[in-house]
């Protein structure tokens, strides 16, 4: 799971996130898939996420 916010209110810094690991990643994307209505939906979330899938539908290969 991810880390809790900062208990002082401070905003995380981009280079403070590490990504998740790709099988992570990958069960994530399957249960958003499930409960999204639609697949615009889907892609929003996965995208507000950061593990959307990448430019020209490839698989992120790590």
């Amino acid at each position: 799971m991810a880390a809790a916010a900062p208990a002082n209110n401070e905003p995380v810094l981009d280079d403070e996130i590490e990504p998740v690991a790709d099988e992570t990643a990958r069960q994530a994307q399957r249960i958003v898939a499930s409960y999204a209505a639609d697949a615009e939906e889907c892609r929003m979330l996965l995208d507000m996420l950061g593990i959307g899938p990448v430019a020209g539908g490839a698989a992120d290969a790590g």
